[in-house]
């Protein structure tokens, strides 16, 4: 078509029509999700990735062509005006998030959106707000964790009684990228980022904490944030510094609903370890642990047992028919990474827009609001030092 704002790149088919914004490390993970999705499972739409959006224009049309996008634009805006467009998917910037997601559900689309929700409160509210009245359009929040099949199998057993009444909630993100020698991002930047790795991995902790309990948090009892590198290298190679003004770690306790006491701790600056996504829940009757750094595997103590042959039990999560999302993929023990959670949500995503059910539940912006206010209690936490009643937080 003459004049139109996107520059072809190949035909165009009408199934589910999918947009992304971003082409950065969530623009790659997305990008992947989407293509592969069709490929592994058997879904009741195909999926066609119809146009990118980014910024960087050197890269876009490479990136598009690798990723197998039909067409792109330098301006996110584009999309908006497109009526053939079903899906946005917004992989950029916590600071952008809000703009850009209530300018979609205002043009009739459906919205998918990297965690956290947002970058404030006040942004999170209002996309919350947007989506309540986006009648017929659907939403959806990346929290990748889960699905993986770990994970929402220990929500299965949570939910099935198998650990009785929830005792206890431990989680810890812990990562080692942070240092001083990782230049000044974005992420480093409170007017970006809104938080450091609060934001970024206690969000994953809340979220999975909910998810896997069934719980809301309560009461956030009190927070410590530090920041230990106060100034980073700029990245443009000009060898000048600016400062890191969000929290290198964040570090938390609450009680949830029914209960449970709770801690989580977050940090970029762990040395040793690498992405140590880590989740345990302690019941009456029995308990559980994860660690995304071996994330087929969930371990599972059950009191039933008895003395004589207690302990840990190793569960292997890659048997079909047994593990949620194991009959997608390989046979048993041929293990999963880091990709197959978002492809697995892009096929979720796929069966609810068709009239479907996710094979575990989908996060929403009003289910992200949730964990929001968390994140917000908590640095409220951490910046009075007093705690912090999540009926307090609106």
């Amino acid at each position: 078509m003459a004049g139109h704002p996107f520059r072809e790149r190949g035909t165009m088919a009408r199934p589910l029509n999918v947009a992304l914004i971003g082409q950065k490390f969530m623009g790659r993970a997305h990008s992947n999700a989407w293509g592969q999705a069709p490929r592994f499972f058997d879904l009741p739409r195909a999926v066609v990735l119809a146009a990118v959006a980014a910024r960087d224009g050197a890269e876009l049309a490479p990136f598009a062509a690798r990723w197998g996008w039909a067409r792109h634009t330098s301006d996110w805006s584009d999309l908006a005006a497109d009526p053939s467009l079903d899906l946005v998917d917004i992989g950029t910037p916590n600071d952008v998030h809000a703009e850009q997601a209530i300018a979609m559900l205002e043009a009739g689309k459906h919205v998918a959106c990297e965690k956290p929700l947002a970058g404030t409160l006040d942004d999170a509210r209002a996309m919350r707000d947007a989506a309540r009245k986006a009648k017929g359009c659907k939403t959806f929040v990346w929290f990748n964790y889960r699905r993986c099949p770990a994970v929402a199998l220990a929500q299965q057993l949570v939910a099935e009684g198998r650990l009785g009444a929830i005792h206890h909630v431990r989680a810890t993100y812990l990562q080692s990228w942070g240092g001083p020698g990782c230049p000044l991002s974005w992420r480093f930047r409170k007017r970006r980022a809104g938080s450091g790795a609060h934001g970024d991995l206690n969000a994953h902790l809340i979220d999975m904490a909910r998810f896997v309990t069934g719980q809301e948090i309560r009461t956030v009892h009190g927070a410590v944030a530090k920041t230990f590198v106060r100034e980073r290298e700029l990245p443009d190679g000009s060898g000048r510094r600016g400062r890191s003004d969000v929290d290198d770690s964040l570090l938390f306790t609450a009680s949830l609903k029914g209960g449970a006491t709770a801690s989580f701790e977050a940090s970029r600056v762990a040395p040793g370890h690498l992405n140590r996504n880590t989740l345990e829940v302690n019941g009456a009757e029995g308990s559980l642990r994860f660690d995304f750094e071996d994330m087929n595997v969930l371990w599972l103590h059950e009191e039933s047992v008895g003395a004589r042959t207690a302990g840990w039990r190793r569960i292997m999560c890659t048997s079909a028919g047994n593990h949620p999302y194991a009959a997608a993929w390989w046979p048993d023990a041929h293990v999963l990474g880091y990709e197959h959670g978002f492809v697995n949500m892009a096929a979720d995503i796929v069966r609810v827009l068709s009239g479907g059910t996710a094979e575990a539940a989908l996060p929403d912006f009003e289910d992200a609001w949730q964990t929001q206010r968390v994140l917000e209690a908590a640095l409220v936490a951490a910046r009075e030092q007093c705690s912090v009643r999540l009926s307090e937080i609106k």
